[in-house]
């Protein structure tokens, strides 16, 4: 039985959940203030503790989604992640942001693509089964009027994600099915987070890092 703080911040939503044996016990999450982690992120991780009534010292472990996703965003909530997994000597744990997204949809066969916006026409995307098992590892693309069209023949898809509103201005087929306003969730982490905890599947508190999937570009601000 493990009790595991999940930190979920790739995108826009900040997402914090207590979850004890893969079943969520609080959420603190919120989409309305953009990438604003680095104010709000501790404040829901105090409000969840609080709420559930523990102390920080009975968590068992951390779990910190790990990307791809916005840079800055997950950066900030790794290193929040590692710096509780520091202070209270707990072990930390890395959930797939992709994989945590496609556990918000349930169907019976097909396929479902989770993805996130990588700007312009470019998303980072995964392909899963009905299983939910890894049918094409994540990769990020450039989406065209082609993209899954092999699967598309012969299967319904699920788009999920922040990546969806693009898909759906390219591809037209009857067996594409597009969910959206969804994001990343720490909701979905509990399951993922304590599978890994069973099998004592953490990581190097010092030296992990992110799953950028592409280096960090800064732009240049106009004159």
């Amino acid at each position: 039985m493990a009790l595991v703080l999940n930190i979920e911040t790739a995108t826009t939503n900040c997402s914090v959940s207590l979850s004890k044996d893969g079943e969520i016990l609080v959420l603190k999450e919120d989409n309305s203030l953009g990438f604003s982690h680095a104010e709000t992120l501790h404040l829901f991780i105090d409000e969840v503790i609080k709420v559930s009534k523990i102390k920080p010292s009975e968590i068992d472990a951390i779990a910190v989604s790990k990307g791809p996703g916005s840079y800055t965003g997950l950066r900030i909530g790794v290193s929040s992640a590692k710096g509780l997994c520091f202070a209270l000597d707990k072990p930390l744990i890395a959930v797939s942001t992709l994989e945590s997204l496609a556990h918000q949809v349930t169907f019976r066969d097909g396929f479902i693509i989770p993805m996130l916006d990588a700007r312009r026409m470019e998303v980072y995307s995964a392909i899963y089964n009905s299983k939910l098992e890894l049918h094409r590892e994540i990769q990020a693309e450039i989406l065209t009027e082609e993209s899954y069209s092999d699967l598309l023949k012969d299967h319904k898809i699920y788009f999920i994600g922040n990546g969806v509103e693009k898909t759906k201005s390219l591809i037209q087929h009857p067996n594409a099915v597009f969910i959206e306003g969804k994001l990343p969730s720490a909701n979905n982490m509990a399951l993922l987070a304590e599978n890994k905890y069973k099998k004592s599947d953490t990581e190097d508190v010092a030296y992990f890092e992110p799953y950028y999937l592409k280096d960090f570009v800064a732009l240049k601000k106009k004159a």
